[in-house]
């Protein structure tokens, strides 16, 4: 049975795909966001998550495509997916980054729960490892880098994620609902490979700070729905990432040239992502279906 779906965010780059593969398994989504998005199955209410009272009658809106429609009335809604975001830092100041990142989420939160809307997904992110936008070159403490890893960034946009997922963790504790956080690696939407994977195959060291970890923009639809689906888990972390790095070398190779003075967890694969899948494989069930390899071109 599909479900009915707020999703904030729905118009930005992984936003859309995700939105997009929701339709496509049968859900009912209303995209809120500040623009539009370009989808004929989905209408957006145009709205700022960092004022609550907004965000309060976004999500007991009605969901429905056109003023038209026999009934107006607003239904039921299963789960809000939370992406909206500013996406990184040095887009604005960083203090802007912070109060939207950070109160875009409470609010977006504290009206899913008020409201009674027991499934909750945010995105988090592969920042919160501290590695990515460090000051200078910084090692991480092990790999793979994991759900349990004690998370320690020194950037505005990191430091925002780490701090909404302390925020989902307060509220799965006081409402018992299921709230999950997504730490999102590096999105790469389809027509993307054509002129990535030369990049990634010719220069490795270029995503040395990302730990070559990427997430197909429809394989992140595909754990979304996973996220929707499970039910009972209460406040979970997952790291959202496809199961190999995004180099052609071996996973050995690339620490022995990049990390050698890391030390490793576990034993690692020969093309196990840094970045480790492990837990929505384990828990969620998550089978990528897009490896980057299957679009590079052949020689």
């Amino acid at each position: 049975m599909g479900k009915r779906i707020m999703f904030t965010g729905g118009s930005g780059k992984a936003g859309r795909h995700v939105v997009d593969y929701l339709v496509g398994k049968g859900h009912q989504v209303l995209n809120i966001d500040t623009r539009p998005l370009d989808n004929p199955k989905v209408r957006t209410l145009i709205t700022d998550i960092t004022d609550s009272g907004q965000v309060f009658n976004a999500l007991s809106s009605y969901m429905g495509l056109h003023e038209f429609d026999p009934s107006l009335r607003p239904k039921p809604v299963d789960a809000v997916v939370h992406f909206a975001a500013i996406p990184r830092i040095m887009i604005t100041p960083d203090n802007e980054l912070f109060r939207v990142n950070t109160m875009g989420t409470y609010n977006v939160i504290e009206a899913a729960v008020k409201l009674g809307i027991k499934k909750i997904v945010i995105a988090s992110s592969e920042t919160t490892y501290g590695v990515v936008f460090a000051n200078e070159p910084r090692d991480p403490a092990y790999f793979p880098l994991d759900e349990a890893y004690d998370v320690d960034p020194m950037d505005s946009y990191a430091l925002s994620k780490v701090v909404n997922e302390q925020c989902a963790r307060a509220f799965a504790l006081r409402s018992g609902f299921d709230i999950y956080a997504l730490r999102i690696g590096n999105v790469i939407e389809p027509h993307e490979y054509e002129g990535y994977i030369p990049k990634w195959i010719k220069d490795p060291a270029f995503r040395k700070r990302i730990a070559w970890s990427y997430i197909d923009a429809r394989d992140l639809g595909q754990i979304v729905d996973l996220c929707i689906a499970k039910s009972g888990l209460g406040y979970q972390v997952f790291n959202a990432a496809n199961d190999d790095p995004s180099a052609a070398l071996t996973t050995q190779e690339l620490l022995d040239r990049f990390y050698p003075e890391v030390p490793l967890k576990r034993k690692l694969g020969k093309y196990e992502s840094l970045y480790s899948n492990r837990k929505i494989r384990k828990v969620l069930g998550f089978k990528q279906q897009h490896n980057w390899r299957k679009y590079a071109p052949k020689t």
